[in-house]
């Protein structure tokens, strides 16, 4: 620590301990739980439950009937019903307005997720919150090792500089994976709730077996991710482990 800095020695040996501590926690990390992780990962990557061929059988059933047809009692009802659809523009046009079937309440209660793929997303979110979690620990103590800045001699700075990178990169992809299962489920509540106002759309509910197909294969191309960057990382940091950890090894002092 700089001299020309006064630090409370109280608040020093707290930072130092801190500092131990993830030290420790991540050389743990890249030594142990990594490569423990990824051999989980692709154990994983073998359940039935990730690797059904029909995907027929993650569909699920949309419990959404299509009402009678509307019957006019005579053909003043009908030109009634007919003009109710117009509305007059400005320019004295005409524009259909398809407002579709009024839905106060769903008739079967609650329309229910596809319990699939809820059932998938529930083991997924775990693994993708730790790969964050885990990450952000490793980049610290990545970060808590470089140098202070001196000219030259900075080859083993920048091999931390391009780790803390990747680390980074590997963050921003996991958080990444979120946001798609959150853009999954507003997508799909979108379609049902279009499918309740317009039963009678066929395309709607193709579309609702589609996304679900998609997300499901989605759902396995994550598993194969985390589990790539859980390799990439720890071969990335092993190789480099010298560097990382005495980036000048001929002015080791430097380190703070």
């Amino acid at each position: 620590m700089s001299s020309l800095l006064k630090v409370d020695n109280e608040i020093k040996t707290k930072v130092d301990a801190f500092r131990e501590r993830i030290t420790a926690e991540a050389e743990d990390l890249v030594a142990n739980f990594f490569p423990k992780k990824l051999l989980e990962l692709d154990h994983f990557l073998k359940d039935p439950i990730i690797n059904i061929t029909e995907l027929k059988e993650i569909h699920s059933e949309i419990n959404l009937t299509v009402p009678d047809p509307i019957l006019l009692s005579n053909l003043h009802d009908g030109l009634e019903a007919q003009n109710a659809k117009k509305r007059k523009l400005e320019d004295g046009g005409t524009e259909d307005m398809v407002t579709g079937t009024k839905v106060f309440v769903m008739p079967g209660g609650m329309m229910k997720s596809n319990a699939n793929l809820v059932d998938l997303i529930e083991k997924v979110k775990p693994e993708i919150r730790t790969l964050i979690e885990k990450c952000n620990t490793v980049k610290m103590w990545v970060q808590l090792l470089i140098p202070r800045i001196e000219d030259g001699n900075n080859f083993g700075v920048s091999i931390q500089e391009e780790t803390v990178a990747e680390l980074r990169t590997v963050e921003g992809e996991a958080a990444s994976y979120l946001d798609q299962i959150s853009r999954y489920y507003i997508t799909r509540a979108k379609l049902v709730s279009k499918i309740a106002k317009y039963p009678h759309v066929e395309d709607y509910r193709r579309t609702v077996t589609e996304i679900d197909e998609k997300e499901y294969i989605s759902l396995k191309i994550i598993v194969s991710e985390l589990r790539n960057q859980y390799v990439t990382l720890h071969d990335m940091i092993l190789k480099n482990i010298e560097k990382i950890k005495r980036p000048r090894s001929s002015n080791a002092d430097a380190l703070y």
